[in-house]
């Protein structure tokens, strides 16, 4: 069965703006028109299936419950929106993505022919706990499209330019006066010829297919700052998909997602560590040991610390984005241990600190009747 989260290519809680942006970073690539490998049709129709679906709040909640025979069982069409036929790229946008469906209704579609900027994208980065920390630099790799080098983004073969459609004269639209017992009405949809963009190419380019840009693989290195926290979100500006008649680039999004740590908990800039210690420890207070974010460390247990109580080491938490200069505080929960296994010398001695706090004798037949009432 399809997995529509992977056809989109977004994780399972993604937002409807992130479903979205997926879709149209997909449909541009693998439109019929655009895409001439034998299976861009069906690739293209699976899209629009998964698109249409997890848009949908009931369709969605079916379908992670369910799976696709679900919606099936459910009565939910599944045949998705491309079933009969794919339109060009601008109805399909102008349809999915808030257009008026060209009636006229203010405003219009834009021109076809002015630079528009090109999709953002995302990606995932994942990082250790200490880098977030204290940051650090990846290398990561990504697919995006860019001009084509070979015909510059116009779409046609070295030699040839794109010609002004002679239908539409460029704008990408006609115009047509409907006639009804209620009146006129202007109707305005893509124009036929150029599928609304305004030109005709009569010679494709053959790195592109007349598209204008052309998927490559991108190298980059990025510096994450130190006090990231997980789900932190980067811009990188100008490395998304190029944009479309000289228009700007879009940009890449990094998430971040932090390993948790097995020994330290964050919580905003502070951290926090548990400390086990003995009850004579605990009573008579002691110097030990603990490993910090900056390396081990002495810390002194005061005489008498109970049961839940933290010590606390300023300045030696998790830097703060905005300063990173300043950091949180490392908190240490101190947690006393009962012993459960005593050697004979070790209990003569508790014994004794019983009776010299109790003022009384330790009987052993008195625990022993204690301890049947408890059992």
């Amino acid at each position: 069965m399809s997995d529509y989260y992977e056809i989109l290519g977004v994780e399972k809680n993604a937002s409807k703006d992130e479903i979205k942006s997926a879709f149209r970073r997909k449909a541009r690539t693998l439109h019929p028109d655009v895409n001439k490998a034998p299976d861009a049709e069906a690739k293209f129709k699976e899209l629009g299936k998964a698109y249409e679906t997890l848009m949908d709040d009931n369709k969605r909640a079916t379908y992670d419950r369910y799976g696709e025979d679900g919606l099936k069982n459910a009565g939910f069409n599944t045949n998705g929106p491309f079933e009969s036929g794919f339109g060009d790229l601008n109805d399909i946008f102008n349809t999915f993505f808030g257009g008026f469906g060209g009636f006229g209704f203010g405003g219009g579609r834009p021109d076809p022919n002015a630079p528009q900027p090109g999709d953002d994208l995302r990606y995932d980065v994942e990082i250790s706990f200490e880098e977030a920390v204290f940051g650090t630099t990846k290398e990561i790799k990504f697919d995006h499209l860019e001009t084509c080098s070979e015909c510059g983004g116009t779409g046609a073969e070295k030699g040839s330019k794109p010609e002004t459609c002679p239908t539409c004269h460029g704008s990408g639209q006609v115009q047509t006066v409907a006639r009804t017992p209620l009146g006129s009405f202007t109707q305005i949809t893509t124009c036929p010829d150029c599928r609304g963009t305004g030109v005709k190419i009569s010679k494709p380019c053959k790195a592109c297919k007349g598209y204008g840009k052309i998927e490559k693989e991108k190298k980059i290195e990025i510096k994450i700052p130190a006090g990231v926290d997980n789900h932190s979100k980067m811009r990188v500006s100008g490395e998304g998909d190029a944009g479309i008649n000289g228009g700007r680039p879009g940009d890449l999004f990094v998430v971040i997602h932090v390993k948790a740590s097995d020994y330290f908990t964050r919580d905003g800039a502070d951290v926090y560590t548990k400390l086990q210690i003995s009850p004579e420890q605990a009573v008579l207070g002691d110097e030990v040991t603990i490993k910090t974010l900056d390396g081990e460390q002495k810390i002194q247990i005061h005489a008498g610390i109970q049961n839940g109580n933290t010590i606390k080491i300023r300045n030696a938490g998790i830097p703060l984005l905005s300063r990173p200069s300043q950091r949180g505080d490392h908190i240490i929960v101190v947690s006393v241990k009962i012993p459960t296994q005593l050697s004979d010398e070790e209990k003569e001695l508790y014994k004794k600190i019983y009776e010299l706090k109790s003022g009384k004798k330790y009987s052993e037949s008195l625990l022993a009747k204690v301890k049947g009432v408890f059992q």
